[in-house]
């Protein structure tokens, strides 16, 4: 009610009621062409010249106690721009839209704007625009703005930059002194607002402008929020978001209403170990996309991710045996607004006390756990298959199943990796991945010639992304070639699954004689169970040295211990996950 109160004070000096501007054009023929346009959808469509020469075009007039309404109505809906906002009649000069007889477009030439600076509208700094500022009362002089000015107290002078810096034009210490800094941002929020940028605010705009920030808190319900379970002090939006309950290491708020917003507060006690876990838990929700930034160091991580629907933001730090942290989850179209959010819980998040959210708070039975992540939908990949390194730096031989439709191929489910080669005729794709890793083995490839009956085995993710490891499954070799006489292939008896293919063949010594290919079922003949081919290390060598991709040939002698044939199979066998 305050800013409806504020807000009908206004009406008092604004004969002509108050507006919703959508737009303001610098060019007069451009905004009568906006205008026109606008005319299409809206009736009560107008354009006025403003005082520093722009041209606004704007709905109404309205009443006090329905202008507000109605600029959210029609922001929520996206009809129009989401940095619309009030202003006042008393602002504005000529009319040139609707175009009259008595005033026609060309009449009396307009007058050319100052030069000012555009202020930056990117998607981290651009305003949540406030309402327009009041016309400067004729009996207040740049004189006496000033000493109103300097009657403010140190609480109103940083009321003045804390609004200035939330509208995303002052990012200096909040101190209350008025210098240089604070200047530059006063002058860019006029400019913003269609005012002559004299660095110095009238009192009617230094009270719009407070009054702006207030309203915008109070339409985001920004609140400052102790968690004494999870010991986290933080400023939540809770006019987009609600208390949802406990589930370990999570306190949840879901999206209140439908505005999409979710957050997590983070809290847990742990070391490294925990933390590093937790950030590969982090990577298989659904609100935390494959794709973005991510940063972890010994003690914190961060992962800023967005698809095409959200945006995420996650943060989280171990100190004195305690990790606290918190995700903020939004739709992708919201992202000029978020930013005040994020920017505001990053600000004031805070842990307080010794304590952290107690595991068993909300226990969960395993098989829940398992498929319903503490009550968070699990990311998982459209599809997945083995793979296995052949070099030192993480170059990962797979098969092309894995390729297809994919938006994103990793491995590990979170390490991304780029296609170096494809090659559909021999079933061989060879993924790189963004920076060198330093894998516990890579291949080593067979140059002997083999025998028939000799006993392989395959390591390979034969459930695909259902357990943390690679299995080893063991068969022999029953022929040299393909079932119609074809080299490059080898035909073994072994029971594979389809997470098997694309995993390295491996012969007693732990020598890569081959790589697994999918099981084909598109033909009119099925083959039995039990019947499955690779292709040889010949083959691989031909295709990958055309392509100027180096393997290592195998120097081992002797038949390895099962345990260590076992070790040495799984250190060189990766997950390899395509995701849409």
């Amino acid at each position: 009610m305050w800013l409806l109160g504020t807000l009908a004070c206004a009406q008092e000096t604004a004969p002509d009621g108050l507006w919703v501007q959508i737009e303001a054009r610098l060019n007069r023929e451009d905004a009568a062409e906006r205008a026109q346009a606008y005319a299409e959808v809206f009736p009560d469509i107008a354009g006025f010249r403003l005082a520093s020469g722009w041209f606004a075009i704007v709905l109404g007039p309205y009443p006090a106690d329905t202008a507000l309404e109605r600029l959210r109505t029609l922001r929520d809906d996206r009809m129009i721009p989401a940095d619309s906002f009030i202003a006042q009649g008393a602002a504005f000069r000529s009319q040139f839209w609707p175009q009259t007889p008595a005033d026609p477009p060309a009449a009396v030439p307009e007058p050319s704007p100052p030069a000012a600076e555009t202020p930056d509208a990117s998607p981290e700094t651009a305003p949540l625009q406030a309402p327009a500022p009041a016309a400067q009362p004729t009996n207040e002089t740049p004189e006496a703005a000033r000493a109103a000015e300097a009657a403010l107290s140190q609480a109103d002078r940083e009321a003045l930059q804390t609004a200035l810096q939330w509208f995303g034009h002052y990012s200096a210490a909040i101190d209350g002194r008025i210098g240089p800094g604070s200047r530059a941002a006063i002058a860019a929020w006029q400019t913003a607002q269609g005012a002559e940028p004299t660095g110095v605010l009238t009192s009617a705009q230094r009270e719009t402008l407070v009054a702006a920030h207030r309203a915008a808190i109070a339409d985001l319900g920004l609140t400052r929020v102790t968690e004494p379970e999870a010991g986290i002090e933080i400023d939540l939006p809770l006019g987009l978001v609600e208390f949802d309950g406990y589930e370990p290491p999570f306190v949840r708020y879901r999206a209140r209403g439908d505005s999409g917003v979710q957050v997590l507060l983070i809290s847990e006690p742990g070391d490294q170990a925990t933390l590093f876990g937790l950030y590969d838990l982090m990577q298989s929700l659904a609100v935390v996309p494959p794709g973005g930034e991510r940063d972890r160091t010994d003690r914190a991580f961060s992962i800023r991710s967005r698809d095409g629907q959200i945006e995420s933001y996650t943060k989280a730090e171990l100190s004195g045996g305690l990790i606290k942290g918190f995700t903020l989850v939004w739709p992708i179209d919201e992202q000029d607004r978020i930013a005040r959010v994020l920017a505001a819980m990053q600000a004031s998040f805070r842990p307080v006390g010794d304590r952290a959210l107690d595991p068993g708070l909300a226990p969960l039975p395993e098989d829940q756990r398992q498929g319903l992540l503490t009550g968070l939908d699990l990311r998982r990949p459209a599809l997945s298959r083995s793979g296995f390194f052949i070099d030192a730096e993480g170059t990962v031989l797979t098969t092309t199943e894995v390729l297809q439709n994919c938006t994103q191929v990793t491995i590990e489910a979170d390490l991304q990796m780029d296609l170096a080669l494809s090659d559909p005729a021999s079933g061989l794709a060879v993924l790189r991945p963004h920076r060198p890793l330093a894998p516990a083995a890579f291949a080593t490839f067979q140059q002997a010639p083999e025998r028939v009956g000799a006993e392989v085995a395959v390591a390979g993710y034969s459930f695909e992304d259902a357990l943390p490891a690679p299995a080893m499954t063991f068969g022999r070799i029953d022929a040299l070639q393909g079932l119609a006489g074809e080299t490059g292939l080898k035909r073994l008896a072994i029971s594979a699954l389809p997470g098997d293919a694309g995993g390295p063949v491996v012969d007693g010594t732990g020598t890569v004689i081959g790589m697994l290919l999918p099981r084909d079922t598109s033909g009119p003949r099925q083959l039995p169970e039990g019947v499955a081919f690779a292709v040889t290390s010949q083959a691989i060598t031909d295709v990958l040295s055309a392509r100027d991709i180096d393997i290592t040939a195998s120097a081992a002698r002797g038949a390895l211990p099962p345990e260590d044939l076992t070790r040495a199979a799984r250190d060189m066998t990766v997950l390899v996950s395509c995701w849409k």
